[in-house]
């Protein structure tokens, strides 16, 4: 296997090409290990045919190819073209990395890094005390979701991420051709071993298993390129004035054991399960940091001195630990800092325990560390161990002793329902918003207990704050992150919660709740009704106690997933929009700190891309130096699962966040029409969009028929129901497996569908050339646009086509889809004045011709199997395994799911 003939690869990408050559050799090789020459054979002949239909559209000997094949058979064929996707993909990775050593090699900055960001913002003639002012305000923090769009279990994860790593030190070490062959080997085995691997389990993922990828992640690669990001921009930093890096600039957050919404399998016992595996791993990584500390430190009062403060902390916990105390050598009793970090690591172990002894949190432990950091600085160890105490103290400061704060979100309609019940008002859920806020104050006022006692879903519910009460207390105030509230539609969703948590008993002495609680606004009708929403809550004086509790600081959090689904991209763009800008203003004017928490998905329709032009194309005013925002699935692995990436991802964030407080871009006088033009847009894109997918009675049977999401809601890659609130239809089905089902059959329909209709009534009004000036002089409208472009670039009607005819389609739906992309298509090339899709990014261009010849055949097969699965009642095993294994193929080339 190898890359498509005539896809060229500029001078910078040649060892790109290489990589993937060597891959895919390597693939084909295996293959015909494993498989044998007529199955190798027929995995070329595939390939071949798939490449002909790109270039000349022939696609009869695609189909004569996979004609006749047994379900195993197509799974293996799947199986193969999976296998090289990963190895591209990998390739791709690893190329990321080298061209990020190239420019650090050449002592250049990479462009959107962070080192740019900083040149940039200096050569606009911002003052040096401005851009240290900002940095020192920086907070970015990853909320790592458990959403099930992952389609590579966790051991094939490992493997890929061997390869990669060997891939690198291929080009970072000056390898001897023994090492070069053992390398080569190492590829081999881990590619093999790969392919003997079941690629889905058995068993369904359990909120266990989800936290454990988690964990991979967070306690592997996250935790190793933390320090090494801090001190890339503390060496950016140089030249500015002192006291720039932020303690904690880089925090983490995690919803995996904590979102309960929709999932019976979440609730107040995974809330401690899981922090108390956050805490077991870190305090498990921070005593093999003191072991290696241990092992370093052997510095003898004979031969230099330490601080009295060392001194004084061995003889204060050597009391608290005698036991371990004297069963530290002798010898080493001369060894002031060995001797306490045996104690530290004591005190640890305590900790990990529960048992007395331990720290009283991890500001305690950094204490000592900053101790023996002082102390070897004043006693000539700038070179005698100084580096590696910083770094472990970094990661202190950011990890805690929680390594990731845990939210917790529930669904707004549980908490009503739970609230009515201990309000013991049969009624409550017809009461009017205003009519359940003015009782929640009263409520509240009264200071009592609930009318009712707690039983059924109520006492649920009570017994989640007393968990989060619970683990406040033995992990810390900062292992609890928001509480967070779906579907949040009126001021007394927040006010009830609020009132929940006083009734479990979690508050303070004065009857402060302390926690951050965060109203989700997902639909395009809430995203517009959010201002009066806070606008009602920051004038509530039980409220305004709260905030100033809370030191005047609100996080709103904003669903970009099923406000797409509601209304289509263009519309879930717009109304996002709108409501940061309002949101923004109707805080300042109310003295909030206000900050937004954006609930992004993976793919454009669910809110995903380059988070560097998105942050870039907030509304001026609205990033203020804080970015929380989720990371899930398949984007998790991408953006953070090889320690150079990582690091790309860190940076790109930050620069991003400095530019858009310091120098966003100018003001034009155009604004105000363009405003209104995208009103014009939004609101023409959303009446075509909720016509076909929410107005037709047709089309959920339609989409049922013509995707395979009956196929994706039995995979075993998630621990959620597919739907929410028990509910049945396109309303009350996730944004996740809406999407994937969609990209599955490569119609991707949420990303784009009703846009075109929004464009062209623009240019029916205004002209064309006004909408290009447009595209071209207002960033957010320009970040829709390229989102688009790049999804349409992986779109293919043609096969598209193959699963509508799934479907007997009476009312014409599949033709109207086909029009509306032609009409999408047409619009988008003539705004952006181009002849061809991805003109201007041959990188993206070149990424997605690489793999779509070897996505075709995977989707031929998808649609042959489903139709032979269906009818015979979706029973049969073989045929579902071998659809699971296009499913994770197609994921794997076009690389996104949902």
């Amino acid at each position: 296997m190898t890359a498509p003939r005539d896809i060229e690869f500029p001078d910078k990408d040649q060892p790109l090409r290489d990589d993937v050559r060597l891959l895919g050799t390597m693939v084909g090789d295996m293959l015909r290990e494993q498989g044998g020459d007529d199955f190798f054979r027929r995995v070329e002949a595939v390939r071949l045919a798939a490449i002909r239909r790109r270039e000349s559209g022939a696609t009869r000997d695609l189909q004569a190819d996979l004609g006749g094949l047994e379900p195993f058979e197509a799974r293996e064929l799947v199986r193969a073209f999976s296998t090289y996707f990963q190895m591209v993909n990998l390739a791709e990775r690893v190329h990321r990395i080298r061209r990020g050593r190239e420019y650090e090699r050449r002592q250049e900055s990479q462009p959107e890094g962070f080192a740019d960001s900083v040149a940039r913002l200096r050569d606009a003639g911002i003052d040096d005390n401005a851009i240290c002012d900002a940095i020192s305000k920086l907070v970015i923090e990853p909320v790592f979701t458990a959403h099930p769009t992952e389609a590579v279990r966790r051991s094939l994860l490992e493997k890929q991420q061997q390869v990669a790593e060997t891939m690198i030190r291929r080009f970072i070490e000056d390898m001897t051709p023994r090492e070069e062959e053992v390398a080569l080997a190492r590829l081999r085995e881990e590619i093999t071993t790969a392919w003997q691997t079941e690629e889905h389990s058995a068993a369904r993922m359990t909120v266990a298993n989800e936290r454990d990828n988690l964990l991979y992640f967070l306690g592997g690669v996250i935790y190793r390129a933390l320090p090494v990001f801090l001190e890339q921009v503390e060496k950016h930093l140089e030249t500015l004035p002192g006291g720039c890096v932020p303690e904690r600039l880089l925090r983490f957050g995690s919803w995996v054991g904590g979102d309960m919404d929709g999932n019976p399998n979440v609730n107040h016992e995974t809330i401690k399960d899981s922090l108390t595996a956050h805490r077991a791993l870190i305090l498990h990584r921070y005593r093999g940091e003191l072991k290696n500390l241990y092992r370093l430190l052997s510095q003898s009062r004979s031969r230099i001195n330490v601080d009295a403060a060392i001194t004084e902390r061995i003889r204060e916990y050597s009391a608290l630990h005698p036991v371990e105390y004297e069963s530290i050598s002798h010898r080493h009793r001369n060894m002031p800092y060995r001797v306490l970090l045996r104690l530290m690591s004591a005190r640890l172990s305590a900790n990990a325990a529960d048992r007395a002894g331990g720290y009283e949190n991890a500001a305690a432990f950094a204490d000592d560390l900053k101790r023996i950091h002082a102390s070897l600085k004043r006693n000539r160890g700038e070179h005698a161990g100084l580096f590696p105490v910083k770094r472990l103290l970094r990661r202190v400061r950011a990890f805690g002793f929680h390594l990731a704060a845990l939210d917790v979100r529930q669904d707004s309609l549980v908490f009503r329902r739970s609230l009515g019940a201990l309000m013991n008002d049969a009624d409550w859920l017809e009461l009017e918003p205003v009519a359940r806020a003015k009782r929640i104050r009263e409520a509240w006022r009264d200071g009592g207990k609930p009318a009712a006692s707690a039983e059924d879903e109520a006492a649920d519910t009570l017994r989640v704050f007393n968990a989060i009460n619970e683990c406040r207390r033995r992990f810390g105030a900062d292992a609890i992150g928001d509480v967070v509230i779906s579907m949040a539609e009126a001021a007394d969703d927040v006010l009830g919660v609020l009132l929940l948590a006083r009734w479990s008993g979690l508050h303070d002495e004065a009857g402060n709740v302390p926690l951050d609680v965060v109203p989700l606004f997902e639909t395009v009708d809430d995203l517009e009704n959010a201002p009066a929403v806070m606008t009602e809550l920051f004038n509530d004086p039980v409220y305004r106690e709260h905030l100033a509790a809370r030191g005047s600081a609100q996080r709103v959090m904003l669903g970009y997933s099923d406000s797409a689904k509601d209304g289509g991209v263009a519309a879930s763009r717009w109304a996002l929009q709108q409501a940061q800008s309002e949101l923004a203003a109707i805080a300042r004017s109310a003295g909030v700190r206000l900050a937004f928490f954006h609930g992004r998905g993976g793919t454009v329709s669910r809110g995903g891309g380059r988070v560097h032009r998105a942050v870039l194309a907030a509304p001026p005013g609205t990033v203020n130096g804080v970015l929380r925002v989720t990371e899930q699935g398949e984007i998790i692995n991408a953006k953070y699962g090889l320690r150079g990436i990582a690091l790309r991802t860190f940076e790109q964030m930050a620069g991003a966040m400095l530019i858009a407080d310091l120098a966003p871009a100018p003001s034009h006088e155009g604004e105000p029409e363009w405003a209104k033009a995208m009103h014009l847009v939004a609101g023409e894109s959303r009446r075509r969009f909720r016509e076909l997918v929410h107005d037709n009675g047709n089309f959920y049977e339609f989409f049922r028929t013509a995707t395979p999401i009956d196929v994706i809601e039995r995979m075993k890659i998630g621990s959620r129901p597919a739907a929410r609130r028990k509910g049945k239809g396109i309303d009350d089905l996730r944004a996740i497996p809406w999407v994937f089902a969609w990209t599955q059959n490569r119609c991707i329909l949420p990303a784009w569908y009703g846009l075109g209709a929004g464009l062209n009534a623009l240019i029916e009004r205004d002209g064309l050339d006004s909408v290009q000036r447009m595209a071209r002089a207002w960033p957010f409208f320009a970040n829709l646009l390229d989102d688009v472009e790049m999804v349409l670039a992986k779109t293919d009607m043609d096969i598209a086509q193959r699963y509508f005819a799934l479907h007997d389609d009476p009312a014409g739906i599949g033709a109207r889809i086909v029009d509306e992309h032609a009409l999408t298509l047409k619009t988008l090339l003539a705004v952006r004045d181009a002849e061809a899709l991805l003109a201007d990014d041959p990188g993206l261009e070149r990424a997605i011709r690489l793999r779509n010849p070897y996505v075709d055949p995977m989707s031929l097969l998808q649609v042959e199997l489903l139709r032979e699965w269906r009818a015979n009642g979706a029973k049969d095993d073989e045929h579902l395994n071998a659809l699971i294994a296009t499913v994770n193929g197609i994921a794997q080339g076009l690389q996104n799911t949902g």
